[in-house]
């Protein structure tokens, strides 16, 4: 059954976070004259997820085991089709001119880094509701988030911490991590404090790239600086008096941290 449910990546991700609607299958010429694939393989491809996402969207358990033993697929391409339809689910901002430059793998690892982070069934959640579904993300966890804008009292110990620790940096990454420290470090907590309203919480592809991607490749940061950053700046912030004392607000905060720093890094083209 594998072949028959295999995709091209480059025609799922031109309806990746798109409605699967009548309407939109009726739009396959487009995505088969810019993919240079025949229109009826786009067909298949669209009917396909169309029909795994409405088969699975509810189902508790595993998402990609549910995907995988019930259309008799390969653990690799139920992956591929579990980040489908989580990212659909959710409803992420996809499509948006920003966002062209990503691929499908890049959408797909970050939401296989989401499902292992950031819903229910994440690591560190003992406990299960009968409404914790896979496809869905950790409302509770979302809600906590809220309380982490309180570092940013703290922003002037957290910005000496990161610089004793950083090394191996560009000089331009480095000063411009000193002049604005205080304005990268509220693009993290920001993003992350506003998680809990549904429409920030769709928009984080948009908000990483807009808010954090793009304004350090302006200044020049290269892939590596961006992963030693975000690295320190986590580490460190273990050590600052607002976590210190309230460890399980630090759980929330690692596994905020944890799944953007693996996505950014995904998503920072070279």
């Amino acid at each position: 059954m594998s072949g028959y449910y295999e995709f091209d990546p480059e025609v799922v991700r031109e309806f990746l976070g798109k409605k699967l609607s009548s309407r939109n299958r009726k739009d396959l010429d487009d995505i088969s004259e810019k993919t240079r694939v025949s229109l009826k393989s786009c067909r298949r491809q669209f009917d396909n997820v169309k029909h795994v996402f409405k088969t699975v969207e509810d189902m508790m358990g595993s998402l990609v085991e549910n995907i995988r033993t019930l259309f008799l697929i390969s653990e690799e391409l139920a992956k591929k089709y579990a980040a489908i339809v989580f990212i659909a689910n959710n409803r992420f901002e996809t499509g948006k001119k920003k966002l062209h430059y990503l691929t499908f793998e890049d959408f797909a690892f970050c939401a296989d880094q989401m499902m292992s982070h950031w819903t229910s069934r994440a690591r560190g959640v003992k406990t299960l509701t009968s409404e914790d579904i896979d496809t869905d993300l950790d409302r509770d966890f979302l809600q906590a988030l809220r309380d982490v804008k309180e570092l940013s009292d703290y922003v002037e110990d957290h910005k000496s911490l990161v610089l004793r620790t950083l090394t191996g940096l560009s000089d331009r990454a480095f000063t411009d991590i000193e002049q604005n420290f205080k304005n990268i470090s509220k693009v993290i907590v920001g993003i992350g404090s506003g998680l809990s309203h549904s429409k920030e919480s769709r928009d984080l592809f948009l908000d990483l790239v807009e808010k954090f991607i793009e304004p350090c490749r302006q200044a020049m940061w290269t892939k590596d600086d961006v992963e030693a950053f975000l690295n320190a700046y986590l580490d460190t912030s273990h050590m600052v008096e607002h976590f210190r004392s309230n460890p399980q607000m630090a759980k929330v905060w690692d596994r905020y941290m944890v799944m953007i720093t693996a996505c950014i890094v995904q998503m920072y083209h070279k």
